[in-house]
């Protein structure tokens, strides 16, 4: 059977629970609902598709990324979009980071059989956001000040199992 996998970057729980209340406030305002079922996340590798099978396979692919690099502070600061018409997509905006593209390039060492870019971003609304009323959320969140800063010390391998589990996960070791 297909399971879903992806690896991501999970701030703490208290950041988790502070960007949920953009979430509720999109679902609550904006019909947009479907950014609830996921917590806050940074995606470092996007979802594929995988017969459970080869779930081991995956977890050792995942236990040889190549995580010495040391601890990293991680500043989210402000919104940003994605305003593609058929699909908007708003979040919150990581600050450029050269540690977090290295651990992005890590993973591609290991993970590379899905060509896509790295946009690093945490996402607040998408999927079932209209586009109209992305337009209308934009207009608020542009402006709408929001910083934070977390450690990245930890990527997580995660499985869609109704709702994304973690698996196993690989400590940063500078």
């Amino acid at each position: 059977m297909n399971k879903l996998y992806f690896i991501a970057i999970y701030p703490p729980k208290s950041i988790i629970e502070e960007i949920r209340v953009f979430k509720e406030d999109l679902a609550r305002n904006y019909s947009n609902s479907k950014a609830l079922k996921n917590d806050a996340h940074i995606t470092l590798f996007p979802p594929f598709s995988r017969d459970q099978d080869m779930e081991q396979d995956i977890i050792t692919a995942f236990r040889k990324i190549d995580t010495h690099i040391s601890p990293f502070e991680l500043v989210l600061d402000g919104f940003g979009s994605f305003p593609n018409p058929r699909n908007p997509v708003l979040f919150v905006q990581p600050e450029k980071n050269e540690n977090l593209n290295t651990l992005h390039s890590k993973v591609k060492e290991r993970f590379n059989f899905i060509k896509n870019s790295f946009n690093p971003h945490v996402t607040v609304g998408y999927r079932d956001l209209s586009f109209d009323n992305f337009k209308k959320a934009w207009n608020l969140y542009e402006h709408q000040g929001y910083k934070t800063k977390f450690i990245v010390d930890e990527i997580q391998l995660l499985r869609h199992d109704g709702k994304w589990v973690s698996l196993s996960s690989k400590k940063l070791t500078g």
